[in-house]
């Protein structure tokens, strides 16, 4: 797992003084501040505490009683030997008991070693469920983080276009006073303008609520104000064949595996029911009874005991049968649930290692798109600058450029969400 970075003055020093959030950071402070991680780790802690000897039964149990009853009785006693006789009332008594008592477990159908097993099970699932809730964490950060980097990429194009559209104004302008342009061109080219300072105000709350998403996953407040400068750099050394060797070590297959193994744990100790049961038990009593009349005045009595005790079930009605046949039924259903979750995370690595590998091809010729279309762009407006170009040439290779802006940056975006998921199925994610 990777080290946390303790980062306890990071998240203000963002606010106060505006220093951009680096990847490395923003993952810092999500393995730090994250809710679900903390859960998990409570978790395993949680089976840490119960993984013992003690809690499967396997250890002795020790128990001191005591008892002391004062008491007003009437006592009549009648004898053959009439001078014994004895008839009182208002006599004063006292019973006072106490032991300690000590049980220890000899065989119990080995129900102690299936439950010290399932417990250690429960242990180790819930290390590899916490390492899966860091693998998504790391995921959803590093995948928000660079929906961040995409929004602002937009507006980087918008901004261009932008630019493109005020020269175009001002070409007009300047061929207005000379007569060379007429009042439909100024007023198109100043439409143009104010469409694209209103399509980049949108995209600018985009990118807030992008941010906002971001600083949830950091548990961060949603009102921080955070910038982020970057580009996305995609991997491209990434082969399906290591993926698929990791692909086993997935902690939620693991997991998945480790919950088969449980269910089997619980078969055996719901098995065990069904057998005798044979304890060992000692002790130390102690008791003293006085009365103030009566035949006996004084009964004192203590001393160790030492003894077995056997249990050996005959019939509750086949119940202990039918819960081992229900725990065999849900060791069928944890394996069917593990082989059905290979299936789908095979499925996905393969259709994202499809979408990597496409989408690599795919940015590698629309980068040469990109530098075409912004080549033609200032070629169209030259020719525009010297009349051998109309307004709607220049729009329409505006139009290219935007498009093909935004289809660079979102290639980017894809090729690098599906390496982070290819890297996620592999547990490669740090």
């Amino acid at each position: 797992m990777k080290k946390l970075v303790i980062l306890g003055m990071l998240a203000p020093l963002f606010t106060a003084a505006q220093q951009p959030l680096t990847l490395p950071d923003a993952i810092d402070i999500a393995l730090k501040n994250s809710l679900d991680i903390q859960v998990a780790k409570n978790n395993v802690q949680r089976n840490e505490v119960l993984n013992s000897y003690g809690v499967a039964g396997g250890l002795p149990t020790v128990n001191a009683n005591a008892n002391d009853v004062e008491q007003i009785t009437t006592i009549n006693q009648e004898f053959a030997n009439t001078a014994r006789n004895t008839k009182r009332s208002n006599v004063a008594t006292n019973n006072l008991s106490a032991n300690v008592t000590g049980s220890i477990i000899l065989f119990n159908g080995y129900r102690v070693v299936a439950t010290k097993n399932r417990l250690e099970e429960l242990e180790a699932q819930s290390r590899q469920l916490l390492n899966a809730q860091v693998q998504n964490i790391l995921a959803a950060v590093m995948t928000a983080y660079f929906d961040v980097v995409r929004q602002q990429g937009y507006v980087k194009t918008i901004d261009q276009s932008i630019q493109v559209a005020q020269q175009k104004l001002d070409i007009i302008k300047t061929q207005q006073t000379v007569g060379l342009a007429n009042n439909a061109d100024l007023f198109q080219a100043q439409l143009d303008v104010t469409a694209l300072i209103q399509t980049q105000a949108q995209q600018q709350l985009v990118i807030a609520q992008a941010k906002t998403e971001l600083l949830r996953l950091l548990t961060l407040k949603s009102d921080s104000l955070i910038t982020i400068q970057d580009t996305i750099t995609v991997d491209k050394g990434i082969l399906l064949a290591n993926i698929e060797q990791r692909l086993a070590s997935n902690p939620d297959i693991v997991a998945a595996a480790q919950q088969v193994a449980i269910n089997g744990y619980i078969v055996k100790e719901t098995a065990s029911q069904r057998y005798p049961s044979l304890r060992a038990n000692g002790g130390y009593n102690f008791v003293y009874n006085k009365s103030a009349a009566g035949d006996t005045r004084l009964n004192n009595s203590y001393g160790p005991t030492l003894g077995v005790s056997l249990a050996i079930p005959i019939y509750n009605g086949l119940a202990f049968k039918r819960q081992q046949r229900a725990a065999e039924i849900d060791v069928k259903t944890a394996e069917l649930q593990r082989q059905t979750l290979v299936r789908d995370y095979s499925a996905n690595m393969v259709k994202n290692y499809q979408s990597y590998t496409s989408t690599l091809q795919q940015l590698e010729r629309e980068q040469t798109n990109y530098g075409i279309a912004q080549q033609l762009l200032d070629l169209v407006l030259k020719r525009f600058q010297l009349k051998q170009a109309t307004i709607v040439e220049v729009r329409q290779a505006q139009q290219s450029f935007e498009e093909a802006g935004y289809r660079l940056v979102n290639l980017n975006f894809a090729a690098k969400a599906a390496e982070i998921e290819l890297k996620r199925l592999g547990s490669l994610l740090q």
